[in-house]
């Protein structure tokens, strides 16, 4: 999972992908701080990882990773080439979502570009932008599909059809992720690659004195909430300065700070349960004295390809699963336990993978 972090300059961008990947990428107070783009790859959060560690005290735990790319701050005209521009637009278009940090904050000491704080018009400001650069895109997409359609290929009639539907949609300052479209048209927009068509979670940043159980009901947080709301987005909120003294923090002392602020859950926890959801992706886990790991997939994927995640043979020579429950094998202590008790099932090529299944895979190559 790559997850693109974007926003207007000097909204927390930077600070907020320290804070998450202790990678250390420039933050500053001042426009196009970051250039190239940073990327920090993070480990997945997951407690079943821990008990597994535990229980087989594996030579190696592998936690699921996410890939976090800090993407230089757009400004108004980067479809046009203002700031670093067209740049930072091809970054985005590699990311599987985007991570929309806006500015929820005041602090006379650090600069916004726009003047003043307004949470409506900054997103707007991106969002703008990236529609401006898709427009582009379905304009060239119109364009080639009625050429080859005039050239007697009847089937680019459906491409260049929808093409035009869309590119009105888009005229009316809508992204393409709100665009109604059948399953068919769907396979066909999502090979043109729009910025605006890929998934959003907006990050309210907060000042870290409004942290606290009701920082959910700022009204800034709220402007951005109704945006979402609106698009069938995702939002969260953080102090990524808060977040960067986290990240320096150990294990024990961090669960006591998050206590104090009334927090069950740090930023970053929070923003990868949140792109799971978004993305539609949960993970299945492989155990023994070896190694102990978490593997990602997307919710709906079959025992097969599952287990093409883990080595590509494995789907080739699938013969079965071997699956049984992370609950029943914690609640039985064991994996013999579990069989003696008949919860280890054996699963065939139709079998749905579920969030949490621990697996054994069986194959023949």
């Amino acid at each position: 999972m790559k997850l693109g972090i974007v926003g207007l300059p000097n909204v927390g961008k930077s600070t907020l992908f320290n804070a998450i990947t202790r990678a250390g990428a420039q933050a500053a107070n001042y426009p196009f701080c970051t250039i190239e783009p940073n990327t920090g790859v993070v480990p997945v959060p997951d407690s079943r990882l821990d008990v597994l560690a535990q229980m087989y005290n594996p030579k190696k735990v592998t936690p699921a990773t996410v890939e976090f790319v800090d993407i230089a701050g757009l400004v108004k005209g980067a479809s046009r080439g203002e700031g670093l521009g067209n740049k930072f637009l091809s970054h985005i278009r590699e990311v599987d979502a985007i991570v929309h940090v806006v500015r929820c904050f005041e602090d006379e000491n650090i600069i916004h570009v726009d003047g003043s704080i307004d949470p409506a018009r900054d997103i707007d400001v991106i969002q703008l932008e990236l529609i401006f650069a898709d427009l582009e895109t379905v304009d060239r997409r119109a364009a080639k599909a009625m050429q080859l359609f005039k050239g007697g290929d009847k089937k680019h009639a459906v491409e260049a059809e929808l093409a035009t539907r869309l590119k009105a949609h888009l005229e009316n300052g809508k992204p393409a992720r709100t665009f109604d479209m059948t399953d068919d048209e769907r396979e066909i927009v999502r090979g043109w690659f729009l910025l605006t068509d890929k998934p959003v979670i907006y990050a309210a940043n907060i000042a870290d004195s409004e942290i606290g159980p009701d920082m959910d009901d700022l009204p800034y947080v709220k402007a951005v909430r109704a945006i979402a709301d609106s698009e069938g987005s995702q939002v969260f909120t953080v102090s990524a300065q808060i977040e960067e003294e986290i990240a320096q923090m150990d294990p024990e002392e961090k669960e006591e700070f998050l206590n104090e602020l009334g927090l069950g859950q740090s930023g970053l926890d929070r923003l990868i349960t949140a792109c799971y959801s978004l993305l539609g992706l949960i993970s299945f886990l492989t155990s023994g004295s070896d190694e102990c790991r978490a593997w990602t997939i997307v919710n709906g994927t079959k025992a097969p390809q599952a287990a093409g995640k883990i080595h590509t043979d494995f789907e080739r020579g699938f013969i079965r699963a071997e699956v049984v429950a992370y609950d029943d094998l914690i609640a039985n202590g064991s994996m013999n336990a579990c069989k003696e008790k008949g919860l280890v099932r054996s699963e065939g090529k139709e079998y749905v993978m579920k969030d949490g299944d621990i697996v054994l895979f069986r194959f023949n190559v």
